[in-house]
């Protein structure tokens, strides 16, 4: 996968962004709690009883919840790098303990840590869990190979990330020449790549848009910010707009408005893939397996 090279994002300014929202994060997950669910229905095709399986990029946790439904004997990890996040989730997990009368051996083990550099063993887990993550990485490649490299053989990815055409209205409204309001988002395409060049098998990807609508641009831009999910381009404008920009920002944007309302268009990216026996070793030799011919004695 070739990442453009004016394309990068700011992994310090997107921890900060997303810690400060922890305490908003609850009423700012509404569309990755509706993706999760959509991920979830697509579990129900797949057969596969995993042991254990990571959520990478837990936030809060709010995925926990309908992973135990699907996977009940299912041991869960948590790994986020955001620690706001986490501890809110830790706390959160804490209240229910109380409720329900202590911990039980199913209850999420939650991680402060990074998705390119995970602080799990080699082939630990079955299944590794990610909702719109990727899209915060400029090159997806080093999160997937260290999810490849925790995941058992037979082991499964299962994910979403954000595609092309997210924030479309949003960026066409935008004054052009002023940076990069607007992050970009990698391609269904590129991410397929990026999976078999990890080493997974049998990828298999989908898409659909998600259209919100909103009475004013406001209401768009507080759900942005109480997601934590803001502009951390590195090619993004350090200074403000202007009056006069915002101001014909917001006219473009109403050339949009049909019922009364302004749409969102959020393109959502779905992907599955296993990860299969190695045809080599770390150190490049070949993987050679003997089998037994018929009628020998084992």
């Amino acid at each position: 996968m070739t990442i453009p090279q004016d394309f990068s994002l700011d992994r310090r300014a997107a921890r900060l962004r997303f810690g400060r929202s922890a305490p908003h994060a609850d009423a700012g997950g509404f569309l990755a709690r509706e993706v999760a669910q959509r991920m979830a229905e697509r579990l129900a095709y797949i057969r596969h009883e995993p042991a254990r399986l990571l959520d990478a990029g837990c936030g809060i946790g709010p995925d926990f919840a309908l992973l135990g439904e699907r996977y009940p004997k299912a041991e869960r990890f948590g790994v986020d790098f955001a620690l706001p996040l986490i501890q809110m989730a830790r706390s959160e997990r804490s209240f229910f303990q109380r409720l329900l009368g202590g911990a039980r051996s199913t209850d999420p083990r939650l991680i402060c840590g990074d998705v390119e550099a995970l602080p799990l063993a080699r082939a630990t887990m079955q299944m590794v869990w990610s909702n719109l993550m990727l899209n915060w990485l400029a090159d997806p490649m080093p999160a997937v190979r260290e999810m490849h490299r925790v995941l058992e053989v037979g082991g499964m990815l299962m994910f979403s990330t954000l595609g092309p055409d997210t924030l479309k209205e949003l960026r066409a409204a935008m004054p052009a020449g002023s940076g990069e309001r607007v992050h970009r988002f990698i391609d269904m395409h590129d991410l397929g790549d990026c999976l078999v060049r990890a080493g997974f098998s049998e990828p298999v990807m989908d898409m659909e848009t998600i259209t919100l609508t909103y009475a004013d641009l406001d209401g768009l831009l507080a759900d942005l910010r109480r997601a934590g999910a803001t502009n951390v381009s590195d090619a993004r404008p350090r200074g403000l707009a202007g009056k006069g920009a915002w101001a014909r920002a917001r006219a473009a944007y109403e050339q949009l408005r049909q019922d009364g309302r302004l749409p969102a268009s959020f393109e959502i990216i779905y992907g599955h893939a296993w990860k299969a026996a190695p045809k080599t070793l770390e150190d490049g030799r070949s993987v050679i397996q003997f089998k037994p011919r018929p009628g020998d004695t084992p």
